[in-house]
């Protein structure tokens, strides 16, 4: 059988570091807020090239802390992409505001060229999503947003790693908001986010809100609380010590994982490039980390029922737009044919650092077979 994702042969090559990092945790006794994920919130931060971040429960709470944190809520729009993961919307609607969707481009991100239309006196924010391990094109989305009074968060859920003109993904935008979902280029064992900014006072009132809105306050006993005090509301989003600990086993990795993602995509793309499927695009300005290898062809249901009889098995990354979803169909536009047409003839091929060339090798022989 050969998964489309699998984690198990990462965690046979990395059973020890990981229950050594795990017994340390309880050994320590803290296992909230305590000094492993210091340590992995500098370290991960500096591997994104920038000064702050923050360890949160999933990537979902990381935008919606973002968005509040930027004073986004209602009456306010933001605008992004309907070719993403539900969470991302989600999280927008979360915050209070509402979405205003653009089409996509070659590269199944954001086209750059449809912002400005789409931006009025609602809009107050822009989520360029960096999909299937892909940056969108930053310096322009950044004029735009400098030239209307915008604030740019970066979804990099699934861009661990990759890079635009050099520059890592989540360190260009205002914030970025990352995934520890265990699919993801660099994930945990269970769930988890994080927040990067290199601005102070933003890092400082994403932190309050992550946890409950509390911060060290002077009572007016003249004591000091070190927790227990709430300056605004908030939420309650942590990435525990546990999680955090694993991830600063991992992260050493990670740059050898993107590698051989790039090593698989690379063979994917000599070897299925004379057949009729539509292969990904590399942007030239980008290094893609690939979370997702994803392809196009009009028979895709049927290409993937008859992989699944012989063990292999694929994805279809995303099947339905948001725009068509029954929770958020109330924000479609009209000028979303290029997302609508691709979503019926998208499907991902296997894809993770694991994945042996003699799997790859059968996943090409029998989809050349195929079509």
């Amino acid at each position: 059988m050969i998964k489309v994702w699998d984690y198990v042969k990462e965690y046979d090559a990395m059973r020890k570091e990981i229950l050594d990092a795990v017994d340390q945790v309880f050994k320590n006794g803290v296992l909230i807020f305590g000094p492993k994920l210091q340590e992995f919130e500098e370290k991960f931060s500096q591997y994104n090239q920038c000064k702050f971040g923050i360890g949160v429960g999933n990537c979902t709470d990381a935008i919606t802390i973002a968005l509040r944190a930027c004073n986004i809520g209602a009456g306010d729009e933001v605008i992004t992409t309907s070719n993403t993961a539900v969470p991302t919307v989600t999280a927008i609607v979360n915050a209070g505001a509402s979405v205003k969707f653009v089409d996509i481009n070659e590269y199944s991100l954001i086209d750059v060229s449809k912002i400005s239309a789409a931006i009025n006196e609602k809009t107050k924010a822009i989520i360029p999503v960096h999909l299937y391990g892909q940056m969108c094109e930053m310096n322009s989305i950044m004029d735009i947003a400098k030239r209307n009074n915008l604030k740019v968060i970066e979804d990099c859920a699934q861009a661990h790693g990759a890079t635009y003109l050099g520059k890592k993904a989540g360190s260009i935008g205002y914030v970025g908001c990352y995934s520890f979902y265990p699919t993801k280029i660099f994930g945990a064992y269970g769930d988890g986010g994080f927040i990067t900014t290199n601005d102070e006072d933003l890092f400082e009132k994403m932190q309050r809100i992550r946890s409950l809105g509390m911060e060290r306050k002077k009572m007016s006993s003249g004591h000091w609380n070190e927790k227990y005090y709430a300056v605004e509301h908030g939420t309650n989003s942590r990435l525990d010590e546990v999680h955090a600990a694993i991830l600063l086993k991992k992260l050493p990795y990670l740059e050898e994982w993107i590698d051989r993602r790039r090593q698989i995509a690379s063979r994917y793309n000599e070897e299925l490039k004379n057949t009729d499927l539509e292969l990904p695009k590399e942007h030239p300005d980008n290094k893609h980390a690939y979370h997702i290898y994803n392809v196009a062809h009009k028979n895709r249901d049927e290409i993937m029922k008859s992989l699944a009889e012989k063990k292999i098995y694929l994805n279809i990354s995303y099947p339905w737009p948001i725009h068509i979803m029954d929770a958020y169909k109330h924000f479609a536009s009209p000028n979303l044919k290029k997302t609508e047409n691709q979503a019926k003839k998208i499907f991902s091929l296997p894809m993770y650092p694991t994945l042996t060339d003699e799997e790859q090798s059968i996943v090409i022989k029998e989809l050349k077979n195929l079509i």
